[in-house]
């Protein structure tokens, strides 16, 4: 569908960087095949190379890898140890993201948009200079390496600061969204016992006001370990006065800032903590709804290396950019976005619906800000086609570069509408990686071309391949999508599990020694990948595994459906495929139209595709990062508990699947 011209491909940092390997391996690399070949044979001399490259701000590298090591955590028992990452590195993370590649102080490095018509800009001088102030004023409280801070922030700028304020300290950042529920922040700050909690006092939605500060008491109440609360102004407003609220003393962020600039000067000046490579940075939470969510620790330097790979190398990241990505402060996404101030980008921020005032709110920003990578989700791209938007028509878009798309599958049908009706010169490269490794394992090329439907590759240094069930490597054919070697941003480990057995138990029992991801998925003859959505949720009527994606790309075709979900329902000693459908407004599920989705199903994929009960809901439950739940409607459907209700965004929709008549026959 799009492939890059001579120019692009010889400006491409990759092409810089595959001529780096070439003189430092003594290999020829004809192309992106040869070098992800030598990044997996060769993986000291690949991420040594990566870090030279991307300038890691360190006071010292050191060995790449323990010498002889190269086992996965759950490889069975034997004389290796896993493998350690640059085992003599000392280094920062947030001293990597302020060093923005030689910008200048008055430069922006942040500029954030609310769906109000809030606008706000923030200069790299100001940036360093919050982060200066908050650091001084938590290490004056006494917070220090290993303290973990929570922040129940939307995305604004002060987020950004607070996190590499208490990376700079070498303290472990936690971030939740504000629309999470007071029972689900409990359930994610509750494991990991923060002494520090930053709160906005509330935030825009689809034209609403919703005040944070009216569940502080609750909140506060439930997270006995906080010392210290810091509410943060989604506007400027007057300083609060300092109170308490239970056990925890309540400042404003001008108050907590202003207390640094009174101390001692010396204590005001940006200094780090040079810390170990595996020095915990970041603790995640998984979105599934089976369970209390489990808290995924990551580390500073895995985190770093990783996401300059994945900016410089995949994404084409140059200082000067305009990152944009559409995301919360409660996905992975806001942990990515923010690493692109190393590669010296301005960030874009915004913060509320992406359709408010209108449907073409997220367009209006892109062309307004100049953005040059545009990041959004495959939900966003079906809805924004399914409005019927042509932003190449009705925006200025000649900034725009790069268009990421994550969060799900991203349809052939997607990749159609980007490039009819967003840009037809433009590199879109769907990603898909996950909380769990905080970053990706099959991305964007930006110097190879787009074909319809597929993830261009594997990236750079991941040993990425589909297995069948009996643990061999296909190509062609859909499989579980695995990774045979370790990797530097592989989690640290669990919170709360010492020995390490839920970590393993989590990736590495399906087939031992491999990371087993969770993604139905067929590598392509070209290299490229194809995902069909959760290994987990693939129906499996007859003994035949169909992953959803293939369902939902036939149904959500037809005009009258918003969206889909399927799941297999236990019955008559097999599972049978019922296909929910929401449908636009004023349209009423009948017997033509279901027959017209049961034959676009049929003619399009195979019989074993078609369900056996078409019906029509009002609405269909999401996580909080926009990804559907199938698990969820399957446990309601058969009358199971489902537990971590909180991951969802909107729990209420679960009713519409509870007891139907129609499931009984």
């Amino acid at each position: 569908m799009w492939t890059p011209g001579a120019d692009r491909v010889a400006a491409a940092d990759q092409t810089r960087f595959r001529a780096r390997m070439e003189q430092s391996s003594g290999r020829r690399l004809d192309d992106y095949g040869a070098l992800h070949q030598l990044s997996i044979e060769r993986r000291d001399l690949f991420w040594g190379e990566v870090w030279d490259h991307c300038g890691v701000v360190a006071r010292r590298r050191g060995t790449v890898v323990l010498a002889g090591a190269d086992r996965m955590p759950g490889a069975p028992r034997g004389e290796e140890p896993p493998t350690r990452w640059f085992p003599e590195a000392r280094l920062n993370f947030a001293e990597n993201l302020l060093d923005g590649r030689g910008r200048r102080s008055d430069e922006a490095a942040i500029v954030f948009r609310g769906e109000s018509g809030l606008r706000r800009l923030l200069t790299w001088g100001e940036l360093r200079s919050g982060t200066a102030k908050v650091a001084a004023a938590l290490r004056a409280r006494g917070v220090s390496a290993g303290d973990r801070v929570a922040s129940l922030l939307p995305n604004v700028p002060e987020t950004i600061v607070a996190m590499l304020a208490t990376a700079s300290i070498g303290a472990i950042f936690s971030s939740s969204s504000p629309d999470f529920g007071t029972a689900a922040v409990l359930d994610r700050f509750g494991q990991i016992e923060p002494r520090v909690l930053f709160v906005g006092d509330g935030y825009w939605y689809d034209g609403k006001w919703f005040d944070t500060l009216a569940r502080l008491d609750a909140l506060v109440a439930g997270l006995p370990t906080v010392e210290m609360v810091v509410v943060v102004p989604y506007e400027q407003h007057e300083r609060e006065p300092s109170r308490s609220v239970r056990h925890a003393q309540v400042l404003s962020l001008d108050e907590l800032m202003a207390s640094a600039v009174a101390g001692d000067a010396a204590a005001r000046v940006l200094s780090f903590e040079a810390l170990s490579f595996d020095h915990p940075l970041y603790v995640m939470y998984s979105s599934g709804t089976t369970g209390k969510p489990k808290c995924i620790l990551h580390g500073a330097g895995g985190t770093l290396l990783q996401h300059l790979k994945e900016h410089r190398l995949h994404v084409d990241v140059k200082t000067g950019d305009r990152l944009f990505y559409f995301t919360t402060c409660g996905w992975m996404m806001w942990n990515w976005l923010a690493s692109g101030l190393a590669s010296g980008a301005t960030l874009i921020l915004y913060d509320g619906s992406p359709f408010h005032p209108t449907p073409s709110a997220l367009f209006d920003l892109a062309a307004e800000e100049r953005v040059t990578i545009f990041g959004t989700s495959a939900k966003f791209l079906d809805s924004a086609a399914k409005a019927a938007l042509s932003p190449c028509h009705s925006h200025d878009l000649s900034a725009l570069r790069t268009v990421l798309s994550t969060g799900s599958p991203l349809l052939p049908e997607g990749f159609d509408y980007v490039y009819r009706e967003v840009k037809e010169d433009v590199h879109l490269a769907s990603i898909s990686g996950g909380t769990d490794i905080l970053s990706c394992f099959v991305l964007g090329n930006p110097t190879a071309p787009v074909y319809r439907g597929e993830i261009q590759c594997a990236g750079l240094g991941m040993a990425v391949e589909v297995f069948d069930e009996g643990g061999r490597r296909v190509i062609g054919r859909p499989g579980e999508l695995v990774c045979t070697r370790p990797f530097p941003s592989m989690p640290l480990g669990f919170w709360g599990d010492p020995d390490r057995r839920r970590y393993r138990a989590a990736y590495f029992e399906r087939f031992p020694g491999v990371w087993h991801h969770g993604d139905w998925t067929m590598e392509t003859e070209r290299g490229g990948f194809v995902i069909y959505g959760r290994s987990d949720a693939v129906l499996n009527p007859g003994g035949v595994r169909i992953g959803t994606a293939e369902i939902y790309r036939q149904v959500e075709r037809l005009d009258e459906v918003v969206e889909s979900i399927a799941i297999g329902q236990e019955w008559d000693g097999d599972v049978r495929v019922v296909l929910f459908v929401k449908l636009r407004p004023g349209v009423v599920l009948d017997g033509e139209l279901a027959a017209r989705i049961k034959r676009a199903i049929r003619e399009n994929t195979s019989p074993r595709h078609v369900p056996a009960k078409v019906l029509q809901v009002e609405d269909i439950p999401r996580t909080r990062s926009g990804k559907i739940t199938e698990l969820a409607v399957r446990d309601v459907v058969h009358g199971r508990e489902v537990r971590n209700v909180g991951a969802l965004a909107n729990p209420e929709a679960l009713e519409h699947f509870r007891g139907r008549p129609e499931l009984a026959s």
